[in-house]
Parts: C-alpha cells; structure tokens; sequence
C-alpha cells in the first residue's frame, strides 16, 4: 500500500488532520485530547484495514489478468458485494472471457491456416509431380504423335494447376474479408449467359446440350463478376460429371419471397454419402477423380453466402445433379 502515492499523501493528511484536532483538544481539555487521539487511532486502524482488504482483492485480480497474459487455461475471479470493486471484478471478468475467446479463434484459425497449407501443397503436388514424369517421357520418346500427346496433357495439367491456384487466391481473399461485393441489379439471362459462355465450345465438342427456363425480366441483387464465377464451377462440374452426349437444364422461379436458379445435369448424380459434405473445402467424395480438388463447390457456396443467398445440392429424381441457388428478397 505504502508504494501508491496517493496513499502517502493520505496518511500524511491525516496525520495532519488528527495532530491538529488532537492539539485543538488538548486546549479545551485533557478529556479531549485523549478522546481526539483515541478516535484517529481507531478510524486510522480501520481504515488501513479496510484498504489492505481492498487492495488484497486488487492484487487476486492482477495475478488473474498475468495468469491471463501467460495464457492460463482456467482463470475465475470470485464474486463480492455490491460496490465499485465488484463491478470491476465483474468487467475485468468479462474482458477476460472475451480474451479468452480470441486466443481460441485465433488458435483455431492457426490450425485451419497449417491444414490449408498442407492441403494446397498436396494438392499442388499432384499435377506437379504429373508434368515432371510426362516431361522425362516427353525427352526420351522419339516418336512425334506421341511427343503431341504429352505436350497436350502438360498444357492440361498446367490449366488445371492455374484453375487450382486462381481458387485457392480467390478462397484466401474471402477468407481474409478483403473482398467487396457489389451490390446492383443483375438480369439472370444475362447472367447465365455470361457464365456459360466459356463452355460452349466444350460442350460442342462433348455434345452437351443446354436449356434455360427464365422469366425475361427475372432480377436479382449482387456482384456479377462474382456471382458468374460460383456458376461457371456448377457448370464446371455438371460438364465433368455427364462426359459425352448429355443435357443441363437451368429452370429459374422469381416468386414474392425468393429468386431461385436450378442446375439439372443428366449426370451420374452424388453419391448418398457425399451430399452432406460437398460444400466442405477440400472434400473430394468417396470415388475420387483425377479432376478433382474439392475447391470449386467450396469457392461457390462463400461466394453465394457472402450474398445472402443459399446454396444446396441433391439428386434428381430422374437421374442427375441439382444444384440449387436461392437469393431473399
């Protein structure tokens, strides 16, 4: 207590204060005196008891918050009676708590970030590892229709290690919040032409056909850039999953509470298992495929959400995937 100086500059006071009654009562009378000093004993007395309490109390709170700062696990501050040390017992309890939950979210986000590292340099090695062996087969292979035929799955390996690493970026920006969304009135016509138009020449070739059922005038509210590149990945992987010869039907429904686009491919459809699943980063299903990287879906349903739309996928019960976007209104 003596090292807090407005202490010492109580007890001088106060002595002050009592030698001058205690003088004042020695003047009136010797009774006086004695009662003068009698009383500055006993109200000194306790109050000096009263404050080392006080600053007992201080002190368990200092060895809770550096308990707290050196990242203790369990930390408790014990209620007291009503007053104004309570009620800073009761704010430093909930800053700790507060605290506490940041170290645990960044704790968290620490191992999310060395998951997702290891991840994308798996996923990274993959194709790597595919170009170096086409590469050495490519330098000691004489034979030119063959020297061709590597040379075109290295130029796929290598669309496919941009479309991995372009993904991975993208997913990071919104993970990191740096992302602004436009919001204006996007015509959904135009905004499924703008996504399948790097497909046509793909499904030409693959004979894929494609209908779109839209109200003309049908609008909605977001970022065309964005919302174009959740679904341009469903038609990606609609078109992955029919292979040759197969349809994908957009339907589109405005109603009063919501503006919704389906996506039906005559694909193989998910298996049951992975359809709780298919938006988590990285999940790949349980029959894998080469293409495959578990980014895509993720990357659509953070785009949609960051919307404040929803996204959800099912089986058809004609055969094939559904993919379905819906956006309140």
């Amino acid at each position: 207590m003596l090292r807090n100086r407005e202490f010492r500059q109580f007890i001088i006071f106060f002595f002050f204060i009592a030698t001058v009654y205690v003088f004042l009562g020695f003047r009136f009378s010797t009774a006086a005196g004695f009662l003068a000093i009698a009383s500055s004993i006993t109200f000194g007395t306790l109050f000096g008891l009263y404050t080392r309490a006080r600053y007992k109390s201080i002190a368990r709170i200092s060895e809770q918050i550096d308990l707290l700062l050196h990242n203790a696990d369990q930390l408790s501050i014990n209620k007291t009676e009503e007053g104004e040390l309570s009620i800073l017992q009761s704010e430093i309890s909930k800053m700790m708590l507060r605290i506490r939950e940041q170290n645990d979210a960044l704790k968290k986000e620490k191992e999310n970030l060395a998951n997702s590292l290891a991840d994308i340099a798996h996923q990274l090695r993959t194709p790597l590892t595919s170009a170096n062996l086409i590469l050495s087969l490519l330098a000691n292979n004489p034979d030119e229709n063959q020297q061709k035929a590597f040379v075109r799955e290295t130029e796929e390996l290598l669309i496919r290690m941009d479309w991995l690493i372009t993904s991975l970026l993208k997913l990071s920006r919104l993970d990191a919040g740096i992302v602004v969304f436009q919001r204006e009135p996007i015509n959904i016509n135009n905004l499924l032409k703008n996504a399948l138009r790097p497909f046509l020449i793909s499904m030409e070739l693959h004979n894929i056909e494609f209908q779109i059922h839209a109200p003309k005038e049908m609008m909605i509210w977001g970022d065309l850039s964005w919302l174009s590149e959740a679904i341009q990945n469903l038609f990606k992987n609609s078109i992955e999953s029919i292979g040759d010869n197969g349809t994908i039907e957009i339907i589109c429904a405005d109603t009063p509470l919501h503006a919704q686009i389906e996506i039906h491919d005559s694909g193989k459809g998910f298996n049951i298992e992975d359809l709780p699943h298919l938006f988590n980063r990285y999940y790949r299903g349980k029959n894998q495929k080469e293409t495959g990287y578990g980014i895509g879906l993720a990357l659509c349903k953070m785009i949609v959400s960051h919307q404040g739309g929803s996204i959800t996928a099912k089986n058809h019960s004609n055969g094939g995937a559904v993919f379905s976007i819906c956006f309140p209104k």
